[in-house]
């Protein structure tokens, strides 16, 4: 009996090995992942790592002091290598975003002709370039000089070269006026897979002059020539309403929920309160976006926390509720910020139609209805506090104060106009271990893995080299 059981063990061993490679087989793997759907990833991701409070990737809300830790405080004091913030949201930005909108501007032209015409083809290309454009403007914002021209592509360069700031941002105006001329806005697009626009082409038009706009005020101080002529071009076409806003609406359950929510409410922590900087000056000019921003603080009024010291959650004011439910939005721009850039514009003597005040006095309205405060409340603080006119400062100092409140929830944008404005004046944190971040320092993984081209770049950033204090080059007027 032994003996068959044993021939059969053996019969059934060769069955199995015969075509054992047939085990390295993934069928349930997809062969290829339909265009829209990279798209579609590639937006939420990036819109995620912008906007979430997560001290593994995204510090920018305490760069800008909007808020300030609790139980650890490291990060509040800039600390970005312990828990090794740069690589994380490096690979974040290169991996999760632009490899996905590579791989769906491959895969687009591929699409049956049945159901795809050639406008559609082209309008998809164009998008997921522009989104690629946003990508690539916050790597070099963060960092400085990357790798760009030889990035996304492992096989043919494993250890891709950093290209210069300078000249990544010139690219990134020629890709964009390439896109802008692409769309054409009575064809179709990516439809419902596009969770920002729905597929709507005039309103990616409109993104893109937008965020053309934006650019070229970012270099305005480094290259005044260049930005003016940017600037004007993309003026005409940027956003002229809320209605143009470039949000994303999160849904009720996981995993597509408000990040802020993932961190506050369904981590169950309580790591953050208002910074005293930011609430400060808001009492200071009676701000009516106060009480829409933050909650009262344990005495009844508004007080923030030491910038990086030991803060008592229970004693301070915190963020509101509304920013903190899973449906709440995130913005990547939108109009308020627009105003406010026209307003730098017109008072840079650039040609975008109106004056620096009306162009201001908009972009303060706009953002005091978008977080749900009235137009009458709007008008009663640009005539008294917020008036442009009696605020002191330079204009860089008088927009820049109203930016950096206008973009709260968006540490990252109001960390670029710091820096750029040198206004508002941050606070020494209570136990910093630097001066005030101007980038972020390059990831470990470089380092140790692309080392010669890492040496390269953080010789070519000037001196201090790869380091928190170094300014970028649109930074060093």
């Amino acid at each position: 009996m032994k003996r068959y059981i044993i021939i059969a063990l053996v019969i059934a061993c060769v069955s199995c090995t015969k075509h054992i490679e047939d085990l390295n087989d993934q069928t349930k793997k997809p062969t290829g992942v339909p265009p829209a759907s990279l798209f579609a990833n590639a937006e939420k991701n990036l819109v995620d790592i912008m906007t979430t409070p997560s001290v593994n990737y995204n510090i920018f809300r305490l760069n800008a002091q909007y808020w300030t830790e609790t139980t650890y405080n490291d990060e509040s004091n800039y600390d970005l290598t312990t828990r090794n913030i740069p690589q994380s949201f490096w690979n974040s930005l290169y991996r999760d975003v632009l490899y996905n909108l590579k791989d769906a501007k491959r895969g687009i032209p591929q699409q049956d002709p049945q159901f795809t015409t050639p406008e559609q083809i082209r309008n998809e290309l164009a998008i997921a370039d522009i989104l690629q454009v946003y990508a690539w403007s916050v790597l070099v914002n963060t960092f400085g000089h990357i790798p760009y021209s030889q990035a996304l592509d492992i096989d043919a360069h494993p250890l891709p070269v950093y290209d210069s700031a300078r000249a990544v941002y010139y690219d990134l105006f020629t890709r964009l006026d390439t896109s802008i001329n692409a769309l054409e806005t009575g064809a179709a697009s990516f439809g419902s897979s596009d969770i920002i626009y729905g597929g709507d082409v005039a309103k990616w038009l409109v993104f893109a002059n937008s965020l053309k706009l934006k650019l070229g005020l970012i270099v305005a101080d480094f290259d005044p020539v260049t930005a003016k002529k940017v600037v004007e071009a993309a003026a005409p076409y940027v956003m002229t309403s809320a209605n143009d806003n470039a949000a994303l609406i999160y849904k009720e359950s996981p995993p597509n929920t408000n990040p802020i929510w993932v961190e506050l409410v369904q981590s169950g922590r309580h790591d953050f309160v208002i910074g005293k900087t930011f609430v400060d000056n808001l009492v200071a000019l009676n701000d009516p976006r106060v009480p829409l921003y933050f909650t009262a603080d344990a005495a009844g009024g508004y007080s923030g926390g030491v910038i990086g010291g030991d803060n008592k959650y229970s004693t301070f004011s915190k963020p509101l509720d509304r920013i903190q439910e899973p449906t709440f939005e995130a913005l990547l721009l939108d109009y308020a910020e627009v105003e406010l850039l026209l307003a730098e514009a017109a008072a840079r003597g650039f040609a975008v139609g109106g004056t620096t005040i009306a162009h201001y006095n908009a972009g303060v309205t706009a953002s005091i209805v978008y977080w749900g405060g009235s137009e009458a409340q709007a008008a009663d603080y640009l005539a008294t506090t917020g008036n442009y006119a009696t605020l002191p400062g330079t204009y860089k100092q008088k927009i820049g104060l109203q930016k950096w409140i206008a973009l709260y929830n968006r540490g990252f944008d109001a960390w670029t106009d710091i820096r750029r404005f040198d206004y508002p004046v941050m606070e020494t944190p209570e136990y910093a271990i630097s001066g005030y971040p101007q980038r972020y320092t390059y990831p470990a993984q470089e380092e140790t893995l692309n080392t010669d081209n890492y040496d390269a770049a953080s010789a070519a950033l000037g001196q201090g080299g790869d380091a928190v204090s170094t300014k970028l080059f649109w930074d060093l007027q």
